[in-house]
């Protein structure tokens, strides 16, 4: 008798399904614009070798051409990669979910009180 495949999520709650959810979709996004930038990559060092090789332009052009715009991508890929970020924390502060700041703060602030509670047991 064939069985069912298991629901990964079934005994999660909904909000943290609902974060599982979203923290998988930004990975594919985020994986899909490293694919992308790849991509856009190879087609701009394919462009130039056949400018290169034509004659169209010089090598040592082209090498210039290949590193203002290798530089270009990357400071737009930094540029979106801030932007990404921003979103990512505005989505979890309106979920309301704690940042690893938050938690780490708060296990500071329990260590404190569990040491003053044992400072207290012991007098």
């Amino acid at each position: 008798m064939p069985t069912k495949p298991k629901d990964e999520t079934a005994g999660i709650e909904p909000n943290e399904k609902a974060q599982s959810q979203m923290v998988e979709m930004l990975r594919k996004v985020m994986l899909a614009t490293i694919g992308a930038a790849v991509l856009a990559q190879e087609e701009i060092e394919t462009l130039i070798n056949r400018l290169i090789e034509r004659g169209e332009i010089a090598e040592k052009d082209g090498k210039k051409l290949m590193h203002e715009m290798m530089d270009k991508r990357r400071s737009r890929t930094e540029k979106v990669e801030d932007e990404i970020n921003k979103n990512i924390m505005d989505v979890l502060e309106r979920m309301n979910i704690p940042t690893r700041t938050d938690i780490d703060s708060l296990s500071q602030k329990i260590n404190g009180l569990s040491k003053k509670i044992d400072d207290l047991k012991k007098t």
